[in-house]
């Protein structure tokens, strides 16, 4: 059916705006490979020190989230990755979760 690549982020308090204008100014070539079919970067609740956000992208198939983590537009996506306006908003790595659709409804 689908699956859904996400991140999880903690991003410091006092930070948010710059991490969102890292996303925001990105080049994401995404829509250059096969299987893709939406993005989104979600903001979620407040921790303690930090703000909980999620990149959230649905793939065709697991197969094409692995071609794009392999190709030269996911290195190029992530080159700036390791920015320093990038690395003090972050309170440690993103977490990875991958999920295989097994319902959907629309």
């Amino acid at each position: 059916m689908s699956y859904i690549a996400m991140n999880r982020f903690k991003v410091r308090q006092g930070s948010e705006a710059d991490f969102e204008t890292v996303w925001k100014e990105r080049e994401s070539r995404l829509t250059e490979l096969k299987g893709f079919r939406e993005f989104r970067l979600l903001k979620g609740p407040e921790g303690e020190g930090y703000r909980l956000y999620s990149s959230h992208v649905i793939w065709d198939s697991r197969e094409d989230f692995e071609a794009w983590t392999k190709s030269e537009q996911f290195r190029d996506a992530h080159k700036n990755a390791g920015n320093a306006k990038t690395q003090y908003a972050l309170m440690g790595h993103p977490q990875f979760e991958g999920f295989d659709t097994i319902l959907q409804e629309s």
